[in-house]
């Protein structure tokens, strides 16, 4: 299944064409159609700003390229450094905050 942050999961044809659609999918295509998916990711974006996690990250791939060298840092490398750590370091605050207001969305949508 393809999958886009601005609209809902295309199925593949190699795909099961009978096979029924997770809850996972269904909520997916609900906050895609709604518009409240793209709320919830402005939403992360400006939380992640303000409490500095996007510049610690900035600062943790600026050291790595400083210590690697510029030309021997792909973004691959970049993305696997960082990954854990980013996910790792997400203010708990944050976190609750996104699944308060998924779970209000889920309850006014009635799923």
């Amino acid at each position: 299944m393809k999958h886009s942050v601005n609209r809902p999961p295309t199925p593949d044809a190699a795909e099961d064409q009978g096979k029924e659609p997770t809850l996972q999918e269904i909520i997916n295509v609900k906050l895609i159609e709604s518009g409240e998916k793209e709320r919830l990711m402005e939403l992360l974006r400006e939380r992640l700003i303000d409490c500095g996690w996007k510049d610690e990250m900035k600062a943790l791939c600026r050291a790595h390229v400083k210590k690697k060298g510029r030309n021997n840092v792909t973004v691959d490398d970049l993305v696997h450094l960082i990954t854990p750590k980013g996910r790792a370091s997400v203010p708990d605050s944050v976190k609750a905050e996104l699944l308060q207001r998924i779970r209000m969305f889920l309850m006014s949508a009635a799923l």
